[in-house]
Order: C-alpha cells, then structure tokens, then sequence
C-alpha cells in the first residue's frame, strides 16, 4: 500500500495531520505494507525567501485575528505532543522541498521530512537558511555535500517539485495536508485518527 501525501513544510494542519496519520498506522494491522511518499506542495509560491516572522506575515495576509488562529492552531498540535514555537518563521519553500526530492533519492525522506517540521515548527529555525538546511538534512542522513550540490544548483530537482504540485492541482487539491492510498483513496485534511484507520482498512481490504 502507498500514501502519497501532498504538504508543505511550513503547514502546521500539515505536521498535525502526519502525526495523526502515525497514530492511526501505530493501530493499523498491516502498517508493516504501507510505503509512504511525500509529495511537494507551496501554500505560497510567491512567499519571500529572506524569512519573516509567522505571526507578522499571517498578520499583513488575515489582520488582527491572526494570532489568535495561530494560537488555536498550536492548542490543537498540543495535543498531537507538538509543542508550537511562538517565534516561527515565514520563508518560501521551494528549496525545501527540492531537498526532500534529494533525500528520497537517498532513501531518508521521512525522516527529512520529519526533521524539517520540526525544526520550523518546534525550534523556530529559519528554513531559508543554506547551513541550517544542510544541518537539518544531514540529521536526517544525507550528506552535506550532497545537500550543498542540490542547493548550489536552483534547477536540481525543481521539475519534480513542479510536477508534484501540478500533479496535486489535476487530483483536485486545493490545499494540504491531502492524502492519497494507491491512487484510489483520497483524504484531504488533518482528520481524525479514526478516519485514517478506517481509509486504511478500507483500501487494504
């Protein structure tokens, strides 16, 4: 069984739904099967690529209530055992995600994936950084100078990003997290973990 998972690394239901996902396979009998791969997606393209504070650029997109939606949000990542930073920072993902291209061709893609949430959301790293991402990447067990290369060279990987989110817009994606189980199931959201056991009990017969 294959989940691909259409997310972005700076989407918090994104992290809140990866972690629901994980409850749900720690209770699914056949999880053992399950092969999962992450697919890229930008919630902003155009996002700047010097970082800027989460809570300001939410501020100029949805005025005043802005940290009070930020503030539910991380009510509702606590209790998934994820501890918010208040300090995050808003940065363009395109480079991120050329690099978790880079660590599923090195076998480690969960966990890049894994260790770029958390350190944007948890440790409010700033994911625009060059050495920082190739300290992230090589916790994740891909080496500097690979990470460097890809970095160093703006189209390394970039088709496959673009397709990915272009291949999200043909499934009808309008927004991430959004889960697909062999191409046959769709879930869009962070759901329950009681929704995800049964979409994986359903498409595993």
């Amino acid at each position: 069984m294959k989940i691909e998972i259409w997310s972005d690394v700076v989407c918090p239901w994104c992290y809140i739904g990866k972690r629901r996902l994980e409850h749900a396979l720690a209770e699914f009998e056949h999880a053992d099967d399950v092969e999962i791969v992450w697919r890229s997606f930008q919630l902003n393209p155009d996002a700047p690529h010097e970082a800027i504070p989460t809570r300001q650029y939410l501020a100029t997109r949805f005025g005043p209530q802005a940290g009070q939606m930020a503030d539910r949000v991380a009510a509702v990542a606590k209790e998934e055992g994820l501890d918010f930073a208040s300090d995050a920072l808003s940065v363009n993902t395109f480079d991120a995600h050329r690099l978790l291209h880079l660590a599923a061709a090195e076998g480690v893609q969960d966990a890049a994936k894994e260790r770029l949430l958390h350190a944007h959301f948890v440790e409010g790293a700033d994911l625009s950084d060059p050495d920082t991402l190739v300290a992230l990447m090589k916790e994740a067990g891909v080496s500097e100078d690979a990470t460097r290369a890809v970095l160093e060279n703006p189209d390394e990987y970039a088709k496959a990003v673009d397709s990915d989110i272009a291949e999200a817009r043909m499934l009808g994606a309008n927004g991430v997290p959004f889960f697909v189980i062999d191409r046959t199931y769709g879930i869009s959201g962070a759901q329950p973990v009681a929704t995800f056991l049964q979409a994986l009990r359903t498409a595993h017969g």
